[in-house]
């Protein structure tokens, strides 16, 4: 039983939160990646076979050494993999960015399929949540605030790569061959070395975000694990004006209209089934309508980013 069939109307706000620190987990780790990516100059759209291959191998590797952690660095160098050879094929003359990362979304999700069969029954140690709900009595809220140790990783990199774009020389580099790959060469740095790191450290992120979804919530492994996270974490990028701490507050936000329905479900509201299941679609589309005036549309986006042009 949830909070929110247990303590009744004044449970859904607990329920949403909760769900929304949850849901907006991967989507935070994502989309603070393809910050990073995108800063540089370059978009991968294939973050959504990196976020699946990064639960596999996750998942996986937890099994197999029975330890979480090494499952997340797993997935984090499964990301870093994906995201180098994005960036490498990339780097080719006359290689369009989009198409390369559709190619290596299905490269990814079919690759994870494939090498991930022999875990989907096999159950593998989950990672740690910290217990916000101490204050409590009831078994209900101390369940929902059991938070996983990931979101607060996350939390933490937000405010982190915000200050290290403004105030530090590696965020200086990204940003000028983000805005300008001609002004960075006479500066003296390649932009194909920095997009190829940015490209992979964004893949890392994703890969993280992956195992989320395997070793925390849900809590396991199978082929219909993500539905869509990635390729809506890019989206959820644009509408953050390319800010990590916007990212942040898009994520919540995201997660929160996908808790909404299961929380209102949970106290009887059982109408418009559909309609709550798909309030973060419609919720992602109404901002982006509402943003999409020409003169805010892309405000913030880095010059030389391909959908700029």
């Amino acid at each position: 039983m949830n909070a929110g069939a247990a303590l009744g109307w004044w449970g859904v706000p607990l329920a949403v939160f909760a769900g929304a620190i949850r849901v907006s987990t991967p989507f935070l780790f994502v989309s603070l990646g393809e910050v990073i990516t995108e800063k540089s100059g370059r978009i991968n759209l294939g973050l959504e076979g990196t976020l699946v291959m990064g639960a596999m191998a996750g998942y996986a590797i937890a099994y197999l050494t029975l330890s979480p952690w090494l499952g997340v660095l797993a997935a984090g160098l499964a990301g870093l993999a994906l995201g180098l050879l994005h960036g490498g094929i990339c780097a080719l003359p006359r290689v369009n960015d989009t198409a390369v990362g559709i190619a290596l979304m299905l490269f990814g999700t079919g690759l994870a399929f494939y090498l991930g069969k022999p875990f989907i029954a096999p159950k593998a140690p989950g990672l740690p949540a910290i217990d916000l709900g101490f204050w409590s009595a009831s078994p209900q809220v101390r369940a929902a605030l059991q938070i996983n140790v990931l979101f607060f990783i996350g939390l933490a990199c937000a405010p982190l790569l915000g200050w290290g774009l403004r105030h530090t020389g590696i965020g200086l580099t990204l940003r000028m061959v983000g805005e300008s790959a001609d002004a960075a060469r006479a500066m003296g740095r390649s932009p194909v070395r920095v997009r190829l790191l940015a490209t992979g450290f964004g893949g890392c992120m994703a890969g993280i975000g992956g195992c989320f979804l395997s070793l925390g919530y849900p809590g396991s492994w199978n082929e219909g694990l993500s539905s869509g996270q990635g390729i809506t974490a890019v989206a959820l990028v644009i509408f953050a004006r390319w800010r990590p701490m916007a990212c942040l507050g898009a994520s919540l936000l995201f997660g929160g209209a996908g808790a909404l329905g299961p929380a209102l479900q949970s106290v009887g509201v059982s109408g418009f089934y559909h309609l709550f299941n798909a309030a973060p679609y419609i919720l992602t589309l109404a901002i982006l309508i509402l943003a999409s005036r020409p003169d805010r549309m892309l405000g913030g986006a880095p010059g030389e980013l391909s959908i700029t042009k």
